[in-house]
């Protein structure tokens, strides 16, 4: 194990954020650079080396908590890259976007903070790309298989760079201009630079990956057509079917989904627009949902200027303390502060859309809004408690409700659906198509970045064994384990 009083001598420490003033100029990743090497060895020292680590356990992935946590201690940092690649794709991607149930889950959590592993593990990936030691990992034969991948967010990456890897020759198709589907457009520049995603793309094409942009599947390309090519697909397409508000005043001009306003905040950094087609600068923005896409707008919004932030939320405030009925090593629901909330506005619990108002041109000014209370176990409208705030742009970040019905992708292939309204799957990860999978929130539905990993490396051992009758790779977890919240 490190060092065994690391937890005794050494409090948590976690990575530096710049001055708010500072970053909200630019779009660059909100921490200091470099912040987290002088700490990170007595940080990692505080793992315990549990006889039972239930990190594990918080973790999908089944990362190998202590194992790279001692080997940063010792700041051998090869090795821990080695420990942490063995598990995990991306952990650039996880170390910086995961909201870290393995920290919910870590034992000295009882009665101390948590091991910092996000940090631990973010500290490990970024040194061994400095040190050149992420490498193409090129197959030494090839099978003669091939495998097409539709979508390449994280679970359709892992899917992609496990199955070529594995042998076979492997196309990822992406509807968008650019591979990495929310990981590109969904996720501002100040939370994860696209660098990160830009430098895994090489290694991949490097190690036989071939990636197709501008073509979506069900359009472009019909699903039976594609089946025809490949001897086995993949579907890791996402949910993205976003959740709406169906209230009167909807149809009002500056309402629009938050995948609607994110991506072109990010082509603006891609270089695509000087300036984006929607923006909040100088005006009231209003965002509908507390989650993370919601915190996204709000930092968003910040950097482009707003009058003012508001994030609506329907739920009660969460406790900043683990609920009775959430006890450890299960991941709590706990009251937040990103580091977009940091940066200003106001954040309203328990409230509910009620309408919305504009202008003689068909503009949003005003949002309507209730309090709202739980009575006999469903959220009921408070009496005298309506009011109304200003709202030039509302973005609505409340959520996705499945994967795309619209583009004929589900109806061309024939997949039946479970009782989620996901794509179902069996316990290969396989539809009801033999040799179509499918890996991520298409067929588990909106969840985290840790859990499209993990879908990824399963379906592509699914995959792996339909192609070859036996497979080697790794498989995580279960299509059916959901013992996180999500």
């Amino acid at each position: 194990m490190a060092d065994p009083k690391g937890f005794l001598n050494h409090g948590r420490e976690v990575a530096k954020s710049r001055p708010v003033d500072v970053r909200l100029k630019d779009w660059n990743e909100v921490y200091v650079p470099g912040s987290l090497l002088p700490i990170i060895s007595k940080q990692a020292s505080r793992c315990m080396d549990c006889g039972i680590p239930f990190c594990h356990n918080g973790c999908p992935l089944g990362n190998l908590i202590p194992e790279w946590n001692d080997y940063a201690y010792r700041e051998d940092w090869s090795a821990a890259s080695e420990r942490l690649h063995a598990t995990n794709n991306f952990p650039e991607f996880t170390g910086r976007l995961c909201p870290a149930p393995c920290e919910s889950a870590c034992v000295l959590g009882i009665n101390q903070p948590a091991v910092t592993i996000k940090n631990v593990e973010v500290s490990i990936i970024d040194k061994a790309w400095d040190s050149g030691d992420v490498e193409p990992q090129a197959p030494e034969r090839l099978s003669g298989k091939t495998v097409a991948v539709i979508g390449s967010g994280p679970a359709g990456l892992a899917a992609a760079q496990q199955l070529t890897r594995a042998g076979h020759t492997v196309a990822v198709y992406e509807r968008a201009d650019r591979i990495g589907g929310l990981l590109r457009y969904g996720i501002p520049e100040f939370k994860m630079e696209k660098r990160h995603i830009n430098r895994r793309i090489e290694q991949m094409r490097a190690e036989g990956t071939r990636f197709r942009t501008g073509i979506e599947i069900g359009r472009d390309l019909k699903a039976t057509d594609l089946k025809k090519r490949y001897d086995a697909v993949v579907i890791a397409a996402g949910a993205t079917t976003a959740r709406d508000l169906p209230v009167p005043g909807r149809e009002l001009k500056g309402i629009h989904q938050a995948m609607e306003y994110l991506p072109l905040a990010n082509k603006v950094q891609e270089g695509d627009f000087v300036a984006p087609p929607i923006t909040a600068e100088g005006k009231h923005v209003v965002v509908i949902g507390g989650g993370d896409t919601g915190a996204d707008c709000v930092g968003t919004a910040h950097r482009q200027g707003a009058a003012s932030v508001t994030q609506l939320e329907i739920m009660p405030r969460p406790g900043e303390d683990r609920a009775a009925h959430q006890p450890w090593p299960t991941f709590p629901m706990l009251y937040k502060v990103t580091s977009a909330h940091e940066e200003g506005g106001e954040r309203v619990y328990s409230v509910s859309t009620t309408h919305f108002e504009g202008d003689e041109d068909g503009n949003v000014q005003w949002l309507h809004l209730t309090e709202v209370e739980f009575i006999d176990g469903k959220l009921t409208p408070k009496p005298g408690t309506e009011r109304k705030i200003p709202a030039q742009l509302v973005t609505l970040a409340m959520g996705f409700t499945g994967t795309d019905r619209e583009n004929g992708l589900v109806e061309q292939f024939g997949l039946d659906l479970d009782e989620r309204g996901n794509i179902a799957r069996d316990a290969d990860f396989q539809t009801n198509v033999p040799g179509v999978f499918v890996a991520g929130d298409a067929g588990r539905g909106q969840s985290l970045i840790v859990w499209a990993i993990a879908e990824g490396r399963s379906a592509a051992r699914g995959t792996d064994r339909f192609l070859t009758g036996a497979s080697d790779l790794p498989a995580p977890i279960k299509p059916t384990d959901r013992s996180l919240m999500v």
